[in-house]
C-alpha cells in the first residue's frame, strides 16, 4: 500500500537536501541556484545554505551574499516574467499548488495601492518573495523600477545576514533562524519611514 503524500513532510526532505548542500564543494553555485530559483517557484529559501556557509568561511559571508543578490535578482526578473506572460498558464498553478491563492489576492489589492513600496517591504517580511515578483509582472509595473527595487531589498535581506555572521559568529545563528523576519522587517520599516521623512522635508 503506497504511502500517503505529506506536503510538510515533503517540505522537510527538500530542506534537509537544499541544507546538505552547503558541504558540497561547489556549494556556491548551488547557493546561487537555490535563490535564483526561490524568487520565482521554489519553496526553500536560500538563507538555508547562505548561513552555514557564511559561518564555515566568514571571510566569504560577503562574497556569499553578493551570489545570493544577484541570482535572487535575476531570479526575480524569470517570476516578473511569468507573471507579465504566461499567468494563466504557469503562474496560477504555480500559486495554487504553494495554496497561495488567497495570499496572492489580497497582495494584489495591497498592490493596486503602494506599488513600489510593497515591492521594497515585502521583499524583507514573511510574504514570499516570489508573490512580489509574479505579481509585479501581471501588473505590468515598470520593470526598471521593478529590477532596482529588488536589488535594494534583496540585498538588505542577505548582506545584513553576512554582516550578523561576521559580528557574532556562530552565536547568531539560533537568532538569524528564528527572528531574521522580525529584524528584517524592522529594516522595511525603517526604510519607509526614511523616505517619508525625506518626502516631507
Amino acid at each position: 500500500m503506497p504511502r500517503a503524500w505529506h506536503p510538510q513532510a515533503m517540505l522537510q526532505r527538500l530542506y534537509a537536501r537544499v541544507l546538505a548542500l552547503a558541504a558540497a564543494p561547489n556549494a556556491p553555485w548551488w547557493l546561487a541556484a537555490v535563490a535564483f530559483a526561490e524568487s520565482s517557484f521554489f519553496p526553500i529559501p536560500p538563507d538555508v545554505l547562505l548561513i552555514p556557509m557564511a559561518l564555515a568561511r566568514p571571510h566569504r559571508a560577503w562574497r556569499l551574499a553578493t551570489i545570493c543578490t544577484i541570482a535572487s535578482v535575476i531570479g526575480g526578473a524569470a517570476g516578473y516574467l511569468i507573471g507579465y506572460a504566461l499567468f494563466d498558464q504557469l503562474a496560477r498553478p504555480l500559486l495554487h499548488a504553494y495554496h497561495y491563492d488567497a495570499a496572492f489576492a489580497r497582495f494584489q489589492d495591497t498592490y493596486a495601492r503602494w506599488g513600489l513600496w510593497v515591492i521594497l517591504v515585502k521583499g524583507l517580511t514573511p510574504i514570499p518573495y516570489k508573490i512580489v515578483t509574479i505579481a509585479s509582472g501581471a501588473a505590468h509595473f515598470d520593470f526598471a523600477v521593478f529590477m532596482a527595487a529588488s536589488v535594494v531589498t534583496r540585498g538588505v535581506r542577505f548582506f545584513l545576514v553576512a554582516a550578523l555572521i561576521r559580528r557574532f559568529g556562530p552565536p547568531v545563528r539560533d537568532f538569524i533562524e528564528r527572528r531574521l523576519t522580525l529584524v528584517t522587517s524592522a529594516v522595511a520599516v525603517g526604510i519607509v519611514g526614511g523616505f517619508v521623512v525625506l518626502r516631507l522635508l
